[in-house]
């Protein structure tokens, strides 16, 4: 690598307990991936293949345990033999096996989830709005999405729940919600363990242990991972590689049982991740409008200014930027969590009690060229959460069986931001404006900001099912929900040219100009507001292993702040979503539960949705951001999923979304930087809702055959190939013609050799196995330059694992 890295110092964690009962953690016996709905089928189930067929057990869904294919909710579960078959560690590899689910991530705070096409937009995140996907680990709602870019560790289960969620999760959320699941500790002693290394300087240690101290009382788990490579960017002005990272994570739990209806499990977390990002490289450069009409004061204009300064290649799979300003994402995230189970005989009770901090930390150029012009744009984080939820769910067979809690949230995400510019500034900006004026206004120039958006929520929430007959079920759920949001905005200036030299004539004017790029400003919001939302669904079980579900779900999503330097005539406050979300689906199981092929259609609309606008400053490569309320938005499609498992040792797996999700009335967007000539407003009414490929489907399979005993074990050679493909989709909030990627699809494949007691397994893997160029996202500025995230380039490794 061409930087070092150190190790940050480590945390002590204070574990604190709650009070509850444990109602099971998630868990795919034997599978490694089980739709519930018409989602996507990463995997094949393999407790399927077993004569009689194996149900699969989830409990997240609803809260209790209960097979898979019986929930008329629609979700999608991927086990820890899924994710270790294809080597996924991060949410970005895992939105692979679920086609569905899409991730964008600029950078880790600039992260953003959908699922079915909703839950937030492709623009930069705003501190002040909430992500529509609720992203949970062991019970544990993560208020910021940059939490979720760390490396993932030690998992049992990855559950994907689909639609408006809120009646049996603690935080109410509208689009779905991801929910993992770690392994528990054990009293049996256990160790597992592996070690990678790969092409771009991967390496990976993964390690996990546990065991009991006190039998049957008290056990422990330790789990940890390092991860890295030296990254896949090279910055031509710097001379060093650039996109290269470090993630360190560690985990550490203890089982408490003194009785044996009452189960306390405490867990505490600490990772960090170092990135020489983000470096973009140069995709295009435009020098007139859509009309012909040549781009005043375009890319290609103001390059010319500056002699020594040549245009990009455009070639952005050379993979090759000039960032000349320092850049960095870096972050640390760590928290302790007390859930305490208590069973009553009829009824469980739960208690999960977290506390959580992330610290984000990064550094920007903002123009990514090798001038000096936007020497700093950044915005850091100190986010601190803290929640508790309370759980009682009824046990066994009943008539009507329910599931009531309360739950309570607090969130601070403070943002310091700093904008620099350097000597080139004026220049580039301003070539028409006085440069002596000009260069004293910018040159030096430095504005920094506060923000501190703040929210504590209080729910009641509910939900019952009732067996009407042994084959009909009508499920209900209700949630009400107080909120209370406030927050502040500081802008103020912290550095720039002595001015004393200068008329009070040229004062104004230099004051003037750096009003115009960040003006001081500060002020203050607060709202509060009640909101109610529910589902109804009618489950008919047509027979033993098919039935046919419809639902109803109303949710909301709670107002946001802006809390920035925002553009006359809008608002701090922005109105809460409102959603309808309509499903219709069926779930089947044939060939002696060998296949399982599973469909559904869904039909959402949102009232008010929530996006963040990004949008440049006239005259300046400043970017301003805030959010907007958009009338009405609605997103519609099919999924359907087939796994079949031919034999012990062969299966496949196939699935497919459809997803049209449109503005449904958008009449005052921002305008697409192909066409600002024409006005600054335009009519997205009808058009594609950004960041939604409209196609989406994946194939899989899997095979193993045994090849005898070696040293008296059984031996088994295996193998795994996936590919994905997503159809094209735009990355702007603008639906620009200059911001669509192209569709593209990624082959992955693992090939191996193992113990079948897993004593050792070594295997050769490679990820975008057939080295497909592809976008991650495409940024059009207004100059006419358009900038890119490459997606990753062909990887290949070995890895060794090994489990005791």
């Amino acid at each position: 690598m061409n930087r070092v890295f150190y190790s940050t110092h480590r945390h002590l964690i204070h574990a604190g307990v709650a009070l509850g009962t444990l109602l099971g953690a998630s868990s795919a016996q034997g599978a490694d991936v089980v739709t519930a709905n018409a989602a996507s089928l990463a995997a094949v189930a393999e407790g399927a293949a077993d004569e009689g067929g194996e149900a699969i057990v989830v409990t997240a869904s609803r809260r209790r345990d209960e097979d898979v294919q019986d929930v008329p909710v629609a979700i999608s579960v991927i086990s820890s033999a899924a994710l270790e078959k294809r080597g996924d560690f991060t949410l970005g590899q895992i939105q692979q096996q679920v086609p569905s689910l899409q991730v964008f991530s600029f950078n880790p705070r600039n992260t953003n989830i959908n699922i079915r096409g909703l839950g937030s937009n492709v623009a930069l995140t705003n501190d002040g709005l909430e992500n529509g996907v609720g992203f949970y680990i062991d019970n544990v709602y993560f208020g910021r999405v940059g939490l979720s870019q760390f490396d993932l560790v030690d998992l049992q289960s990855i559950e994907v729940l689909r639609g408006p969620q809120g009646t049996l999760f603690g935080k109410n959320t509208t689009s779905g919600v991801i929910n993992i699941t770690s392994r528990k500790p054990g009293f049996a002693p256990e160790l597992s363990a592996e070690a990678s290394l790969g092409n771009y300087g991967f390496r990976q240690i993964r390690a996990s242990a546990s065991t009991g101290i006190v039998p049957d009382l008290l056990a422990v788990r330790l789990s940890g991972a390092i991860s890295g490579n030296d990254g896949f960017l090279f910055n031509k002005t710097t001379n060093r590689r650039a996109q290269n990272y470090r993630n360190e994570s560690v985990r550490g739990q203890l089982l408490f049982t003194p009785h044996p209806d009452l189960e306390v499990r405490i867990i505490g977390d600490y990772a960090t991740q170092e990135q020489d990002h983000v470096l973009s490289v140069f995709a295009g450069l435009h020098t007139t409008y859509a009309d012909g009409t040549t781009i005043a004061n375009n890319f290609a204009q103001r390059a010319a200014r500056f002699p020594g300064y040549a245009l990009p290649s455009f070639r952005p799979f050379d993979r090759i930027g000039e960032a000349d300003s320092h850049y960095q994402s870096n972050m640390e995230g760590y928290g302790v969590s007390g859930e305490v189970n208590w069973d009553f005989g009829n009824a469980a009770l739960t208690s999960i009690t977290a506390y959580r901090w992330w610290d984000w930390n990064p550094a920007n150029d903002g123009d990514s060229t090798s001038l000096p012009i936007t020497t700093k744009a950044q915005q850091a984080n100190r986010q601190r959460q803290f929640s508790q939820e309370l759980r009682l769910a009824s046990k066994g067979n009943r008539t009507v069986d329910y599931v009531i809690g309360a739950y309570y949230f607090w969130q601070i995400v403070k943002g310091y931001g700093a904008t620099r510019y350097g000597p080139a500034a004026a220049l580039w900006n301003l070539p028409t404006a006085n440069q002596t004026i000009a260069n004293a206004a910018l040159d030096g120039f430095e504005a920094n900001s506060t923000s501190t958006p703040e929210t504590r929520t209080f729910a009641l929430f509910g939900q019952t099912d009732w067996h009407l007959s042994d084959v009909l079920t009508l499920t209900t759920g209700l949630r009400w929900t107080h909120e209370k949001k406030a927050g502040a905005f500081n802008q103020f200036w912290v550095d720039g040219a002595d001015l004393s030299v200068f008329s009070p004539a040229q004062i104004t004017a230099i004051n003037a100009i750096r009003t115009q790029f960040n003006p001081v400003t500060s002020f203050s919001t607060r709202f509060s507001e009640n909101n109610l939302s529910g589902l109804v669904t009618l489950n008919w079980k047509v027979s033993p292993d098919a039935n046919v579900y419809a639902s109803y779900s109303r949710g909301n999503k709670s107002g946001g702040l802006n809390l920035t330097a925002l553009p006359l005539g809008i608002a701090p406050e922005v109105a809460p979503e409102k959603v309808d979300a309509f499903e219709l689906g069926f779930k089947s199981q044939f060939l002696d539960r060998r296949a399982t092929f599973n469909a559904a259609a869904f039909w959402t609309e949102i009232r008010d949705y929530q996006t963040a606008i990004t949008e440049q400053v006239p005259n300046t490569v400043n970017v301003r951001q805030y959010i907007a309320n958009i009338p009405k938005v609605r997103s519609r499609g099919v999924e359907g999923d087939l796994a079949f498992t031919a034999s012990d040792h062969l299966s496949f797996t196939a699935s497919a979304s459809y997803t049209d999700a449109k503005y449904v009335e958008y009449r005052n967007a921002p305008q697409a930087v192909e066409n600002l000539n024409l006005g600054g407003i335009q009519d997205l009414s009808g058009k594609p809702l950004s960041g939604v490929p409209k196609f989406a489907w994946s194939v899989g399979a899997d095979a193993s055959a045994p090849l005898g005993d070696l040293g008296g074990r059984a031996l088994n050679l295996y193998a795994h190939a996936d590919y994905a493909h997503r159809s094209s989709f735009n990355t702007s909030a603008t639906n620009s013609a200059w911001a669509q990627v192209p569709g593209f699809g990624i082959a992955n494949a693992r090939f191996g050799l193992k113990t079948e007691d897993g004593l050792w397994d070594l295997s050769v893997w490679a990820r975008n196995l057939f080295d497909k160029d592809y976008f991650l996202n495409l940024s059009a500025a207004n100059t006419g330059v358009v900038t890119a995230q490459a997606g990753e380039p062909r990887t290949y490794g070995v890895t060794l694992r090994t489990r005791l």
